[in-house]
């Protein structure tokens, strides 16, 4: 909690004291950096672009291994509670689980438009993807959909609660909802004049 981290147009990442302060640049993208992520030791850090590819850095700015094999922009990263797989979501309608060596460990195709969203279960038994497609997917790590949220416009982002046992999308009908593991609405969040880009539980899940 003690810095933040940014993804910018520029093609550069930054991390940032809470003064505003610049601590430390990620140069090495070749096109816009989309999404970013802190793993949880908070030692790592993982950058999603536009140039097709993610990037696993260290805190000194040194790119510790690059995931090539998207060929569509990089729109969404994770990493699991371990730390040791990546998840991405991309413009070529498909997300990936990589191993920190670079290597994709499994494809999840099904979708599509466009995942522009992925999150982990916090067991990391599953994994959840949001798309342009109007759905939501939930997924077993060997690839097999286990259930399907029909949204009524494109989804911007996925969140799973804490205890892994609901899920939140935002989408472009200016509607948040929350869904049990069945695939059924628990609630609708309205009062948004426009579309809905980013979702994200507390972390005692009583509030998003």
């Amino acid at each position: 909690g003690k810095t933040i981290l940014t993804g910018s147009n520029d093609n550069i990442a930054r991390l940032w004291d809470l003064k505003g302060d610049t601590l430390q640049e990620f140069k090495g993208h070749s096109g816009s950096i989309l999404s970013v992520a802190f793993s949880h030791d908070g030692n790592t850090i993982l950058t999603g672009s536009e140039d097709q590819t993610a990037r696993l850095w260290d805190l000194k700015g040194k790119t510790l291994q690059e995931f090539k094999g998207h060929s569509g922009g990089v729109l969404s990263v994770a990493f699991s509670s371990d730390g040791n797989i990546i998840l991405t979501g991309s413009a070529d309608n498909t997300a990936r689980l990589w191993n920190l060596h670079g290597k994709t460990l499994q494809e999840f195709k099904g979708h599509s438009f466009e995942v522009s969203s992925v999150a982990f279960s916090p067991i990391g038994k599953t994994i959840l993807t949001g798309s342009f497609d109007y759905s939501a997917r939930l997924w077993d790590l060997r690839g097999q959909v286990l259930q399907e949220f029909n949204d009524s416009n494109e989804i911007r982002s996925v969140a799973f609660s804490p205890d892994g046992n609901t899920i939140l999308t935002a989408s472009d009908d200016k509607i948040i909802r929350l869904w049990d593991l069945e695939g059924k609405v628990l609630q609708q969040f309205k009062g948004h004049s426009g579309k809905v880009f980013s979702v994200a539980f507390s972390p005692d899940g009583n509030t998003i």
